[in-house]
């Protein structure tokens, strides 16, 4: 029975790739075919799309009555963007960027972090926090093209989203069919990545947040992982640093904002007491991480992923339960 569930378990993680990747050339073939900004693009298509595993596997869990899976892939994906991913990144290529942009995310990514927090502490989230949490990414969103727009109106795509828009379909039949059978991949994915979760969890005496915060978080990061190591290799370290903060704001916002209007949910205690302090933290780190020299150069690259490691052996080490 173990030996299924890992199957489904890696089974539902290539899904969530493959579908996350296929969802991602789709929705910028229909974007580019309707002539949508490539600023636009980047700012919502593309920080969404990456976000979609999360996304899935989180209301699944969620409507299965495994919330706390759910909470524990936000949470822990966010652990994870910040210490693994960047990490990772820098570790390839230095991550540099204008000061004035990290800054602007990262305080975005803080205030979402807060209103998570906030939110936690006062108990359950219920439709009306839900619809507050996607009304401020809508603002965010709105803002970060605004500014973008009126301060670098003839600015191009970047790069990397430039040969995304060349490898889109080029017609939106095409488009429209990839988008579906990214959708269905991310939705059979994430079943099988919940199931075989719940079952390696109760076979190991593990508990659901450990396993959400850990195996979960960690498959659904693939896309941002993915992402940091082609930027790192073709020098594009921006991309990087700004896809891992955007998915930041996104998992918080985006993904827990609709799981409160779809299925109203308290947070468990083991995360209140230690994982959400542990996020709000690294989160924090960016900012004193980018302001000293300008960039996250690969000693705290090292040092990054030393404090991932040493979180996910605490998460196995101090959370096992008796079976």
């Amino acid at each position: 029975m173990t030996a299924t569930a890992f199957l489904f378990a890696g089974g539902g993680l290539v899904l969530l790739a493959v579908g996350g990747e296929i969802l991602l050339r789709g929705a910028i073939g229909i974007a580019n075919k309707l002539e949508i900004s490539p600023m636009l693009i980047g700012l919502t298509i593309v920080a969404c799309a990456t976000s979609m595993p999360e996304l899935m596997v989180t209301l699944t869990a969620g409507l299965d009555g495994a919330t706390d899976i759910g909470v524990g892939n936000v949470v822990g994906s966010n652990i994870a963007n910040i210490l693994l991913i960047l990490g990772v990144g820098a570790l390839i290529s230095p991550l540099a960027t204008k000061p004035c942009d990290v800054m602007r995310d990262a305080i975005a990514m803080l205030i979402a972090t807060a209103i998570f927090i906030i939110f936690a502490l006062i108990g359950t989230f219920t439709i009306w926090h839900g619809i507050f949490m996607l009304a401020m990414l809508t603002f965010y969103i709105w803002r970060s093209y605004y500014r973008e727009k009126k301060c670098n109106p003839k600015e191009e795509a970047n790069p990397e989203l430039a040969e995304e828009l060349e490898a889109a379909p080029g017609s939106i039949p095409l488009a429209l069919f990839l988008l579906l059978v990214g959708v269905g991949g991310l939705i059979i994915g994430s079943e099988l990545l919940v199931d075989g979760a719940e079952t390696i969890a109760r076979a190991a005496g593990i508990s659901e947040t450990v396993i959400g915060v850990t195996l979960v978080a960690l498959g659904t990061s693939l896309p941002e992982l993915a992402t940091a190591v082609v930027a790192g290799i073709r020098g594009h370290t921006e991309v990087a640093l700004g896809n891992a903060l955007g998915s930041n704001i996104f998992n918080i916002l985006l993904i827990l904002g609709v799981l409160a209007i779809v299925s109203p949910f308290t947070v468990s205690p083991a995360i209140l007491e230690f994982d959400m302090w542990v996020m709000a933290g690294v989160s924090l780190l960016v900012i004193p991480a980018m302001c000293h020299s300008g960039k996250i150069c690969r000693i705290k690259g090292v040092f990054f992923i030393a404090l991932y490691a040493a979180y996910i052996l605490y998460q196995f080490k101090d959370k096992l339960l008796v079976a």
